[in-house]
């Protein structure tokens, strides 16, 4: 009887942690998404110039390092901001090339934000009615991220259009891919940081929206 009633208990402060860390992980998320919506649009504003691929290479991961080294303490809020804020900088340029250079680069924007959000709801909708953990997906998606960036660095440095096609191609799958792992994660309590938890699904949206802004820009876009 005792034993039932640890078990009973141990189950439901199991799931009162889950709910705890995937409320915190949404609100969390929602807050860095509109910071770096309006430091986009600041960097739109100011027409500031786009920090270039080492400057952004460079900035991305060591602000990852120190969310890494921070998640477990005050400091790392300090750090996914400034880590979402920086990222949201470098999109602001490229906002504006789209929206100067094609007569209906607006039309594309928003197209490339409303399919980033249809693909997250769904796929973040998938994740939790299914009821599954889809922790076999972890190496699938592991290796066929770092495959597409190393793709990626190929296309810009050596200016392939169509390898570069290809990448953001892969991207929304992978991405796709990786919202509902990440879901998972969290809902079945593999992942108990809501920071960690935060910035994956914010990378995830990041490197999503830009994957589609490229290939709407291809198919759809008007000079």
């Amino acid at each position: 009887m005792n034993a039932e009633r640890t078990l009973r208990t141990s189950r439901a402060q199991t799931a009162l942690a889950t709910n705890s860390v995937l409320r915190n992980t949404y609100m969390l998320l929602s807050l860095t998404l509109l910071f770096s919506a309006v430091v986009a649009g600041t960097a739109m504003a100011l027409n500031a110039p786009h920090p270039g691929l080492i400057i952004t290479l460079v900035g991305y991961f060591g602000l990852l390092f120190a969310v890494e080294k921070t998640k477990n303490s005050a400091m790392g809020l300090v750090s996914v901001f400034a880590l979402t804020g920086f990222m949201g900088y470098t999109i602001g340029p490229i906002l504006n090339l789209y929206i100067n250079n094609f007569s209906n680069g607006t039309e594309i924007v928003m197209l490339a934000l409303g399919g980033t959000g249809t693909i997250f709801l769904g796929m973040s909708a998938y994740a939790l009615a299914s009821g599954k953990r889809f922790n076999q997906w972890a190496g699938m998606l592991f290796m066929g991220i770092l495959v597409a960036f190393v793709m990626s660095i190929i296309a810009v440095v050596f200016s392939i259009p169509a390898l570069s096609m290809a990448v953001s191609a892969l991207f929304v799958l992978l991405m796709s891919g990786l919202i509902v792992y990440q879901t998972g994660e969290i809902v079945h309590g593999g992942e108990t940081n809501y920071i960690t938890a935060t910035v994956t699904l914010f990378v995830t949206i990041y490197n999503l929206f830009l994957s589609l802004l490229q290939l709407l820009g291809v198919f759809m876009g008007e000079e």
